[in-house]
């Protein structure tokens, strides 16, 4: 026992004074925020100003109102009564409203010209408009048929197809331009439009009224980001794990380790001492983004703004941390029987691509787990030990399962590592004294045999 200490005080010392390790504790939340919120923003952006558009109106009476429809911000959903709320203008509250102002952001800016016909036919309007676009006066042009009120069909000639945001867009706001004029040909005035385009009130609380707070989406987005905290854990200290058996491969000390300690305290000294590590910097990076959080409601609770997180009971916190060292463990314990096969770090990455695509897989399971968390398909997902550290949580966030199926995926999964540590503790002890070239999976099936 005191040479398993020893092991796991070396592993966690030599790394947490390293300089990579102050430096990505100090940048690490930097950098998540950078490459959670940059894209986002960058995504945003449309290089080169508005849009500009011109319109051929075959109809003669669509181009004022396909015109203003572009122009406009309104939302397809958005009420269309011109009265306002100044209370509502100037404070948000509304989960879904925030959401919707951020992606307002997204929304291309127009300018539209008409294109008129006069002695001319369509195909030599559109000469003189195609014309135009190569020139780069225009980025496109829009032909509006003498039917579209009755179905015809609308075409938009562009520079750039590959623009599907944009296109999408000026689809959606020429079809609400073309059902207002519906509603107008058929003696609808533009007070009863209002109405009937105004959207419901709609509010969501759980049925079995566990909480009387309306959900706004809080638990989907609060799931996506469990579950890309335990992806992203699991691949940095993985390939460290990784990294670390490797190198004492490469440096020969695995041969003066193995005859003061056995194979299984040795190995597993190793992962609890990165362990302690990952943990070590995580809890850091928890008090960081804590303050930076309480900081930020504090800043919007002055402002009148509130913000609204997911309802949930203490008893998630203890599940989540469980099923936190159960994926680590799992993929840590694979990551290092990968390194005592391989002989360099290159051939590591490229053996462990498999341990990866699994781990892509738990991932993109909490999909379907999110819609149906009550299904067969979430209940088998969430036994399975490689997968249940993402897909469980995700249930017990969206549908908290029965106790008895929570209990059981951790048995299974801590089982699993047990099995694992074993495999990989009998893998470890011929691989790590083999030089030279990468075991072949029949050698690590012999080596399972003859420990």
């Amino acid at each position: 026992m005191t040479k398993f200490f020893a092991v796991v005080k070396r592993e966690y010392l030599t790394r947490v004074r390293t300089k990579m390790f102050i430096v990505a504790t100090v940048l690490g939340p930097v950098m998540i925020l950078v490459f959670t919120i940059v894209p986002a923003l960058i995504f945003s952006l449309k290089a080169g100003g508005a849009t500009r558009l011109a319109v051929i109106d075959q109809s003669e009476k669509m181009y004022d109102r396909v015109r203003e429809s572009l122009l406009s911000n309104r939302d397809e959903d958005e009420e269309e009564s011109t009265e306002k709320n100044p209370a509502v203008e100037q404070v948000n509250s509304n989960t879904q409203d925030r959401l919707k102002g951020a992606a307002a952001q997204m929304k291309g800016a127009f300018t539209v010209e008409k294109a008129e016909l006069a002695n001319r036919n369509l195909d030599e309007a559109r000469a003189e408009l195609k014309g135009r676009v190569l020139r780069d006066e225009l980025d496109g042009y829009i032909v509006i048929p003498a039917d579209v009120t009755q179905g015809g069909k609308v075409m938009y000639y562009a520079r750039n197809l590959g623009d599907v945001i944009t296109r999408s867009e000026i689809r959606g706001r020429i079809n609400r331009a073309v059902r207002d004029q519906r509603m107008v040909e058929s003696n609808v005035t533009q007070e009863l439009m209002g109405k009937l385009n105004k959207p419901i009130e709609f509010g969501a609380l759980p049925a079995d009224e566990s909480s009387k707070k309306e959900d706004s989406g809080e638990r989907f987005g609060f799931v996506f980001v469990v579950g890309f905290l335990i992806y992203i854990t699991i691949i940095m200290y993985g390939q460290v794990i990784l990294a670390a058996v490797v190198e004492e491969k490469e440096t020969r000390i695995a041969e003066m380790l193995f005859s003061s300690v056995r194979s299984f305290p040795l190995l597993i000294g190793k992962l609890i001492g990165v362990s302690l590590v990952a943990l070590t910097q995580f809890a850091i990076w928890a008090l960081a983004f804590g303050a930076f959080a309480l900081y930020g409601v504090t800043a919007l609770a002055g402002r009148g703004l509130s913000v609204s997180l997911p309802n949930l009971p203490p008893s998630f916190f203890i599940f989540f941390f469980l099923f936190f060292l159960l994926g680590y463990f799992i993929y840590a314990t694979l990551y290092a029987l990968v390194g005592s096969m391989v002989t360099t770090t290159q051939e590591g990455g490229q053996v462990a691509l498999p341990i990866l695509l699994l781990l892509i897989a738990g991932f993109y399971m909490a999909f379907p787990v999110i819609r149906s968390p009550g299904s067969s398909l979430a209940f088998w997902v969430s036994m399975v030990p490689f997968f249940s550290p993402i897909t469980m949580v995700v249930r017990i966030v969206t549908q908290t399962p029965p106790l008895w199926q929570i209990l059981l995926s951790l048995g299974i999964g801590f089982t699993t590592v047990v099995l694992l540590m074993w495999l990989a503790a009998r893998i470890y002890r011929i691989g790590m004294l083999m030089y030279g070239k990468r075991a072949t999976i029949p050698e690590v099936a012999r080596w399972i045999r003859q420990a």
